[in-house]
This record gives structure tokens, sequence and C-alpha cells, in this order.
């Protein structure tokens, strides 16, 4: 059973920063792409970063500059450093994870964590 637990997020004023981090736990034979995504209230759930596990890293555009992603291979975990935090950058934060749980299997699963709650006031 592989599961991933993130945390780290809270209430911040504009202008401040937040650390998530997301362990993964379980069977985990390897970790390949992580990311956050993020979902707003009355909004779809949308990507926020994206990294390999060479620490090639993607942002989505209204975070670029103020976001860094990063990963440690050896503790299964991925960070999001939050910085310049906006008001719209309230959303509940998702990491998630493609991982292959065993090594006799080609399967590799798409795992979620159970979200993080952020708000930024004005």
């Amino acid at each position: 059973q592989v599961q991933l637990v993130d945390s780290g997020g809270g209430l911040v004023q504009a202008g401040g920063s937040l650390r998530l981090s997301c362990a993964a736990s379980g069977s985990i034979f390897s970790l390949g792409v992580m990311g956050w995504y993020r979902q707003a209230p009355g909004k779809q759930r949308e990507l926020v970063a994206l990294i390999t596990s060479g620490s090639s890293a993607n942002y989505a555009d209204s975070v670029k500059g103020r976001f860094t992603i990063s990963r440690d291979n050896a503790k299964n975990a991925v960070y999001l450093q939050m910085n310049s935090l906006k008001p719209e950058d309230t959303a509940i934060y998702y990491c998630n994870a493609a991982i292959r749980p065993y090594s006799h299997s080609t399967y590799v699963g798409n795992y979620w964590g159970q979200g993080t709650q952020v708000t930024v006031s004005s």
C-alpha cells in the first residue's frame, strides 16, 4: 500500500511564505514525476508545479518566479517553497506522484495526498 502525506499549509498574510512537504511511504520500488496541484473553491484542480526524478521542474505561469519545487529521492519526498504569496493562491494543495510499487511488476500508479489548506489574507 502506497500513501502520500502532505503538510505545511496554514494562514499567511499576502507577501508571506509557506513551505509544503509531502512524503511517500509504503511499497515503493521507484518514484517518477512528482508534483503539486491546487483547487480553489468553485474551481477545478490545477497544476502548480512538476518535478522529474532528475529534478527538472516546470511551473504554472501564475507561480513562476514565486514558487520552487524540489525533491529528496532518498526520503521519497517533494517540497513546495511558496514565496510572495497572493490571496489568489488560496486553495487546497495536493501532492501527486507516479509510483511503481513493485520491482516484479511494471505497473505505475498515480497517487494523491490528502490535501493541505493554504489561505492567504489580504
